[in-house]
């Protein structure tokens, strides 16, 4: 199972959350991951933002990134789309 947690920010504040989860072992991580941050904003109603370089290290560091009015080509109306995975398969089990 690869579950992450996504949540919008506003002036400090939990505006939306949601759980995305994705089964099964088929997908690459890079692949659930693009696919759950496409899940989690359609649910949310946002295009999905842009990765740049500070996200990917941010992610690869402690897969966990932010995105905020840079990674959006529209303007939004919150502070940051806050992007977690809080539980992920492992090749051994």
């Amino acid at each position: 199972m690869f579950r992450v947690w996504g949540r919008i920010i506003k002036e400090n504040h939990l505006v939306k959350d949601t759980v995305v989860e994705l089964p099964g072992r088929e997908m690459s991580r890079t692949k659930k991951v693009y696919s759950a941050l496409e899940q989690m904003c359609n649910e949310f109603d946002l295009a999905v933002p842009i990765w740049l370089d500070s996200n990917n290290s941010e992610f690869i560091k402690h897969a966990h990134t932010r995105f905020s009015d840079v990674n959006f080509m529209e303007p939004i109306d919150f502070d940051y789309l806050d992007f977690n995975v809080i539980e992920e398969d492992h090749p051994w089990e």
